[in-house]
């Protein structure tokens, strides 16, 4: 017979949203940071052709 699991805490409910958030923040800032180097052609992802 199935039972119930117990509830998560508060506390540990917010680390883990807070973690989740962390890495959706760093990816964000990655792109960012990756959209920037290539409009202004300071990039070594990929180069221009002019």
């Amino acid at each position: 017979m199935a039972v119930p699991k117990k509830r998560t805490s508060i506390s540990k409910k917010s680390i883990r949203k807070n973690f989740w958030k962390r890495k959706g923040y760093w990816a964000a800032l990655k792109a960012f940071s990756l959209a920037k180097s290539l409009s202004t052609g300071n990039s070594n992802f990929c180069t221009k052709n002019k």
